[in-house]
């Protein structure tokens, strides 16, 4: 009898085992950035029939949305995910050097592992009553901008390099003048909003600002949602705004989901899921693609960060830690004035 009671348990607990490593197997968690939660609750539901029609297994997608910056902490402190789907490729790299991954993550996939792209753009009111045309515009006496906190934003960051960029490229442009630009163009901004969406909040919701500077998927959201109300300005220039994702090595491993995750973000460079991303306003990889939605996105010329600043990191140590021309920019207490 108690043979046979150390057999029943010895066979619950390898039951037990291969439950688990069933789960692991068939379960991928995917910690992404707050801007992407409806992109991704798409993305996720087209992927579980991709991955059930191919291999025959079903599978679930655990989805968590916050901050870029939010996500990088609470991974780098343990908290499960296997792949990343994040603003800024400085984020990963930061995963990276926690020794999560390889520090040369960004050339697994293809286009610096971006597999669809957006650029800073403004958006305004209908009918453009403060005649928004360009950068400089932004700096006119008067107009009141909307953006959010670049140090805690993602998007944020994107659109200050833009600006910075736009400036140091002008006609006897450096880095003194493209400061002092900064410094007007923050001079016009009341408040910086924790986060890409609350800006959006701000300027859509409470009606604060003139203009706002923010990703061309989030202005052409709005403008689809409420296109009586809002347009889109789009500058003589812009950055290229390349939202990176990457396998979590270490913790694929862990779980056994390597083959699941690298599918996962493969698929993103899939004609369907190509598709999807337009669908949502993010200008796609595929160069077919590109030429098929030339029209729905507005030409104009663009700049890499590694162009300007070098690259993510250099751009970060010189602009968005303490004393940097952030700090040295904005004063938040004329701004709260």
């Amino acid at each position: 009898m108690k043979r046979l009671t150390g057999w029943l348990r010895g066979g619950l607990a390898a039951t037990m085992l291969v439950a688990t490593l069933a789960e692991a197997d068939t379960t991928l968690i995917n910690a992404s950035s707050n801007i992407n939660q409806d992109l991704f609750q798409e993305y996720n539901a087209a992927f579980v029939r991709y991955w059930r029609g191919k291999t025959g297994e079903a599978v679930t997608i655990k989805q968590t949305h916050a901050q870029s910056t939010n996500q990088v902490a609470r991974i780098r402190n343990g908290e499960e995910a296997d792949v990343v789907t994040l603003a800024v490729s400085l984020d990963i790299d930061t995963i990276a050097s926690a020794g999560l991954m390889p520090t040369d993550w960004q050339g697994r996939l293809a286009n610096h592992s971006s597999p669809f792209t957006s650029t800073v753009v403004f958006l305004v009111r209908r009918g453009n009553p403060r005649q928004i045309k360009d950068w400089n515009d932004l700096v006119r006496w008067g107009i009141n901008v909307v953006t959010s906190n670049p140090k805690s934003s993602g998007i944020a960051r994107w659109g200050h390099l833009a600006a910075y960029g736009y400036a140091l490229r002008q006609p006897g442009g450096n880095d003194t003048t493209a400061k002092l630009f900064l410094k007007r163009l923050y001079g016009n901004n009341r408040v910086l909003e924790y986060t890409a969406r609350g800006a959006t909040t701000a300027f859509t919701k409470n009606k604060i600002g003139d203009v706002m500077v923010t990703w061309e998927s989030e202005a052409m959201q709005v403008v689809a949602a409420a296109p009586d109300e809002y347009e889109i300005v789009v500058p003589s220039m812009s950055i290229v705004a390349e939202p990176p994702v990457a396998m979590v090595d270490k913790m694929v491993d862990k779980r056994g989901t390597r083959k699941l995750a690298d599918a996962y973000l493969h698929y993103l460079y899939s004609p369907e899921a190509q598709e999807m991303l337009v669908k949502y306003n993010y200008r796609p990889a595929d160069p077919a693609l590109a030429e098929k939605y030339a029209k729905r996105f507005k030409p104009l010329t663009l700049f890499r960060v590694d162009e300007v600043f070098g690259s993510w990191q250099s751009a970060f140590k010189a602009h968005f830690t303490d004393g940097g021309v952030l700090d040295q920019v904005y004063d938040p207490y004329r701004n709260a004035s």
